[in-house]
């Protein structure tokens, strides 16, 4: 995309649907071809064109999914966890020896992942070496710092920081209530969670100070970063909810922005990779792209169908791909 400022009323006649078939739970980019992983077995493959491949990667429903734009990694409740390249190619990774649901998975950049079943989280380093840690409850959301091996593994009354590769006793960090989706930001300061109330919560890492983010009339489902981590765009309510993150308290004390106020409530964001720039797809099947300095909208997609439920970059920022609850999905190229 170009540096121009955004002065077009609508893209929508830009737009290239894509046949998926299926409701999409995710979309993911591995270079200029967008994987939309379906609720159920399989994962479909798209380019800007509209041509689609379907692969099987589940016996059963997809719970969870990753990626770090070189593979997709999935986990279902059939108890595996697969991988799926740029190639179209699938590897299962693990398979849960109880057969248990795989509930979440995050990736590392150097490799690593890590997953879980139950109480259990699950961490494999590049090199093949495998370490658990057990909750006390049931794992909510995983996700790793952006620097070192270290694993945020939300569960109920809070978050425990686990480094696998040290003896060290894991850190934790309490707040009470059920912790679903969890994030570092960018720059490593801070650690925010989505919680099963609808509310965020989060912790300035250098002294664990707690940071209350609530109002939200609906639970936080999608949470995205803008470039450089100086914003938290959320779902969850009527407008795209900006939470500040530049300075060294974070949100404390501040307002958020609130941009794109629709008649329908956002279900899912994703900040552009390179831009101050993003996009929002709506309960009713809007998609606009906003620009975060003014709230300026370009229309992509037009409502009446049901929720959108992804929404991904690739990482130059020239693709947008969209997908819909009711397996309506398209891609849009700048």
């Amino acid at each position: 995309m170009s540096s121009e400022p955004l002065t077009i009323a609508s893209l929508t006649d830009r737009v290239k649907s894509v046949a998926v078939g299926a409701p999409v739970s995710a979309v993911h980019f591995l270079g200029e071809r967008a994987a939309f992983v379906c609720a159920e077995e399989k994962i479909a493959m798209a380019d800007a064109t509209g041509e689609i491949s379907r692969l099987d990667v589940h016996g059963g429903a997809i719970l969870c999914t990753a990626s770090d734009r070189k593979r997709v990694v999935t986990g279902g409740d059939d108890g595996k966890l697969v991988a799926l390249n740029a190639k179209g190619e699938t590897s299962v990774l693990a398979t849960d020896a109880k057969r248990r649901w795989i509930d979440n998975v995050a990736l590392h950049p150097d490799g690593a992942f890590a997953w879980s079943a139950g109480k259990t989280a699950f961490v494999r380093s590049d090199k093949g070496e495998e370490k658990t840690f057990d909750a006390p409850s049931t794992v909510g959301g995983l996700a790793f710092a952006p620097k070192g091996l270290r694993v945020a593994v939300a569960h109920y009354n809070g978050v425990t920081l686990w480094f696998p590769n040290m003896a060290a006793k894991p850190e934790f960090l309490e707040w009470a209530g059920s912790h679903l989706a969890v994030t570092f930001s960018p720059d490593n300061k801070f650690l925010v969670t989505a919680m099963h109330e609808p509310a965020l919560h989060g912790w300035r890492l250098a002294d664990n100070r707690h940071m209350r983010m609530s109002g939200y009339p609906g639970r936080v489902r999608s949470m995205s970063w803008s470039v450089g981590g100086k914003g938290l765009a959320t779902s969850g309510a009527d407008t795209v909810i900006i939470w500040p993150f530049a300075s060294k308290d974070g949100p404390m004390g501040k307002e958020p922005a609130m941009l794109a106020p629709l008649q329908a409530r956002v279900s899912v964001v994703a900040c552009h990779p390179k831009q101050d720039i993003m996009a929002a797809g709506y309960s009713d099947g809007t998609v606009l792209i906003v620009r975060l300095e003014d709230g300026a909208e370009i229309l992509v997609r037009r409502n009446g169908s049901e929720p959108v439920s992804a929404l991904a970059w690739n990482a130059k920022g020239t693709l947008l791909a969209f997908g819909t609850e009711d397996g309506d999905a398209g891609m849009l190229e700048f």
